[in-house]
Formats: C-alpha cells, sequence, structure tokens
C-alpha cells in the first residue's frame, strides 16, 4: 500500500507537469500583460508558483512559512521557467528528505487576517498543491486572452484535442 507522503509526491509531479506544459503555452513578449489593473501580470502569476513551493517546502523545515522571505519576480519569463524549474526540483528533492512523523506534526499558519492555527504539515502540502492548481487555471485564461494556444489540461482545449494522457 502506498503511504500519503508517496500519493502526495505522485500527484504533487503529475500536477507540475500540466502545470509547466500550461505554462511553456505562454505567448513570447506579453510578460506583462494582465486581463484586469488588479489582477498580476502573467510573470507575477507564473512567479507565484515557483515562490509559493519555495516558500512552503523551506518553511515546513524551518518551522515557520515567511513569504517576505519568497525569491523575487525574474526580469524575464524565460528566466521565470527556469527557476520555477529549479525550484520544484529543489523543493520536490527536501519534500522527500521528510519524513512521514514530521509531517503529521502541526505548525502554526495563518488562516484569515491575524489569525494562526494549528494545521498538518502534510495538509499544508496539499492547500500548497490546491493553490498550484488554481493559478494554473487562472494561468490557462491568460494564455488564451494574450493569444496563445491553451494546451489540453484533464481533458481536450478549443485548441488542442485528445493527446496522451498527462504529457508534458
Amino acid at each position: 500500500m502506498m503511504s500519503e507522503k508517496q500519493q502526495f509526491e505522485n500527484n504533487w509531479d503529475r500536477e507540475y507537469l500540466i502545470t509547466m506544459k500550461v505554462l511553456k503555452a505562454y505567448p513570447e513578449g506579453q510578460q506583462n500583460w494582465k486581463p484586469h489593473e488588479k489582477s498580476k501580470s502573467a510573470i507575477e502569476l507564473a512567479w507565484t508558483i515557483a515562490a509559493e513551493e519555495k516558500t512552503f517546502v523551506d518553511g515546513m523545515i524551518s518551522g515557520k512559512i515567511d513569504f517576505s522571505k519568497s525569491p523575487k519576480v525574474p526580469a524575464t519569463f524565460k528566466e521565470a521557467l527556469a527557476g520555477i524549474e529549479k525550484f520544484h526540483a529543489e523543493s520536490s528533492k527536501k519534500f522527500k528528505n521528510i519524513d512521514e512523523e514530521e509531517l503529521n506534526k502541526t505548525m502554526k499558519f495563518m488562516v484569515a487576517k491575524n489569525k494562526m492555527m494549528d494545521v498538518r504539515k502534510m495538509d499544508l502540502m496539499y492547500g500548497l498543491l490546491m493553490d498550484e492548481v488554481h493559478h494554473r487555471g487562472q494561468f490557462s485564461v491568460y494564455v488564451r486572452m494574450a493569444g496563445g494556444k491553451v494546451p489540453s489540461i484533464y481533458g481536450p482545449s478549443a485548441d488542442e484535442p485528445w493527446t496522451e494522457a498527462l504529457t508534458a
């Protein structure tokens, strides 16, 4: 039987490949585009995925998730993609080295404005994964609105009919 940690790792790896497929579909030269003045630019939204992975995993190890230490947005989208790949590889390796007993411990995490709560570390990782999927969905809309072609994600898109399942 597969452990909860291994199930998470499998899901995280699969979702990462899909996320990279969507990010790589973004049209060149449009990194500063955003759909609304309150929205993040494309490069800022893409970078959110990398920064959150690094911040969450490093925070679980140190015992405190500190968003003020998140890595800054790079200058170009190409650098952002390289950074996302680098941070995911590093974060994934660090996560693999955390034992299951540690993942079942709790730590303080902000759950509302000025409200901290004890949250199980493994649940924080699932929250991170769901947030990545959320930002990927946002980003797929950016791809379409910036004139790109939206790849298939869990099924066909208007631009990409069924392809081999879950390929990057």
